[in-house]
């Protein structure tokens, strides 16, 4: 992509532009759309699923499944595991309109959509793509800031013997995190950031594990498994409260596993033949199993190793004290996966507005030149563009200041997961898998697919009910920019 017309093209790709271009099918460097050939594989897709995936959500888990019980908590989470490989599955076949093998691609959510949908569903889709990827963005910086103040904690901790209370604002670590999200943001696509998906799937292994671990190591030194059938008593916390609690705790699993918002993107990396929907399947089931197992690990041990008492951020909740430095190495994993994992989900919003920008002004060298700069070390030249540097580093400032105002883990990750969950993960895929395959209304898989549908609508909308109680609650005894733990 050295020059602006190469850029044009990676625009016109990343937003699901049509293009005009000759089929080079027959070429060993041309896909059959006439871009370059594609590389990726199922270990590539699964890298960037699991980076998605086994984000920030899981420390939350052991939190989920304290408020529903020991016979609740695991059902919902292979309950919504099912789910989201089901809806995945029907979601894959929406990347080609017609032949699966030689159908026209679609090489974003939204287009998707406007290809089986089309219509006003194509704009709800948009808004609620880009707005929960927003969310995401500051979900990730508010998760990312509280991991690196625990591994300030952890060592006042230690250092004071735990007679220092060791508070601290949360702000100066969110402007860390902005400063090296406006840096990797500059990364154009999806396709230059596998590396950085990858390091980030091996971080997420890294402190599930070590949480897994020390849960472990808990329940031992307890010598029982805490916790009980039906989560939280009643006492601990008031009636009103459980009910609301354990509507965001399905908000918390519904977060913990989403990531129909850039699968269709992710299926554009894929090379093909074999279909691309087949590999994105296959990778699809190897990262839900693997997110499912390490899931139900750490969230099942964590809640039998402190009951009632689950933090909500089982490695920065103070659950664990010691060993300090294996802490800091799982908070220092944390941060370096989100680093990454906020890349991964933000690509779809940036491609986008890029888009757009030179749909509209496509003149402007401002927006469509890019400008070689030389890398020492024998390194290709670095592009850079100056709209890109620009325009994310100001998105990447817009959502670390509201982190600052808005720091509620849980809650957060509650309603970004109520509110994302049913129409990208159910709805409209359901939708677009029906029209795709002309399925006939009223027809046993229609009442199925749309039964299935209805159910985990009701389910967001009471996870969205008890995460804005939990933020109303929240508001009541909270002061904007200062904010410490």
């Amino acid at each position: 992509m050295g020059d602006s017309t190469a850029l044009k093209n990676h625009h016109s790709q990343a937003g699901g532009l049509s293009i005009d271009e000759v089929p080079q099918s027959g070429s060993k460097c041309f896909d059959d759309d006439g871009r370059l050939k594609r590389t990726g594989t199922i270990w590539t897709a699964s890298a960037h699923i699991i980076t998605a995936v086994i984000g920030s959500g899981v420390l939350s888990l052991a939190w989920a499944i304290a408020q529903l019980g020991w016979i609740a908590g695991p059902v919902m989470m292979f309950l919504f595991s099912f789910v989201i490989y089901y809806t995945s599955a029907l979601l894959t076949e929406c990347y080609r309109s017609g032949d699966p093998l030689t159908g026209k691609r679609n090489y974003t959510y939204m287009e998707a959509v406007r290809s089986n949908l089309g219509g006003f569903k194509v704009k709800v889709c948009g808004l609620i793509q880009y707005v929960n990827i927003f969310g995401v963005a500051i979900g990730y910086t508010i998760a990312a800031s509280i991991s690196m103040m625990a591994i300030k904690r952890s060592n006042c901790f230690h250092e004071s013997g735990g007679k220092n209370p060791c508070k601290i604002s949360s702000n100066p670590y969110m402007i860390m995190f902005g400063v090296a999200e406006i840096i990797f943001s500059q990364i154009p696509d999806f396709d230059q950031i596998w590396w950085l998906s990858i390091v980030a799937a091996v971080m997420s292994f890294t402190y599930s594990s070590i949480g897994l671990a020390l849960g472990a190591v808990k329940v031992a030194e307890n010598g029982k498994f805490k916790g009980s059938l039906t989560g939280i008593s009643i006492g601990t916390v008031t009636q009103t409260q459980k009910i609301w609690r354990s509507f965001q705790a399905l908000g918390d699993i519904a977060f913990a596993y989403s990531y129909s918002i850039i699968l269709i993107e992710i299926q554009d990396t894929l090379k093909s033949p074999p279909a691309e929907s087949k590999t994105m399947k296959k990778a699809t089931l190897v990262s839900v199993i693997v997110t499912t197992i390490f899931y139900m690990l750490c969230g099942c041990m964590g809640y039998a190793a402190f009951g009632d008492l689950s933090p909500g951020n089982l490695l920065t909740g103070f659950g664990f004290y010691n060993p300090y430095w294996l802490l800091d190495i799982a908070n220092a994993a944390i941060v370096i996966h989100l680093v990454g994992a906020y890349q991964v989900y933000c690509q779809p919003l940036f491609a986008f507005i890029e888009k757009w920008a030179v749909e509209k002004w496509p003149k402007s060298e401002f927006i469509t030149k890019d400008y070689k700069i030389p890398i020492p070390g024998g390194f290709r030249p670095f592009n850079l563009n100056l709209f890109r540097l620009v325009w994310r580093s100001i998105f990447v400032v817009i959502t670390t200041v509201v982190s600052m105002l808005l720091p509620f883990f849980n809650d957060i990750v509650g309603i970004l997961g109520a509110f994302g969950f049913w129409p990208l993960t159910v709805y409209f895929p359901v939708e677009m898998y029906i029209a795709l395959k002309k399925i006939p209304k009223w027809s046993t898989k229609w009442i199925c697919l749309q039964t299935l549908s209805m159910a985990c609508l009701v389910i967001s909308v009471a996870a969205a009910a008890g995460s804005i109680a939990g933020v109303v609650l929240d508001l009541k005894v909270y002061k904007p920019f200062k904010t410490s733990y």
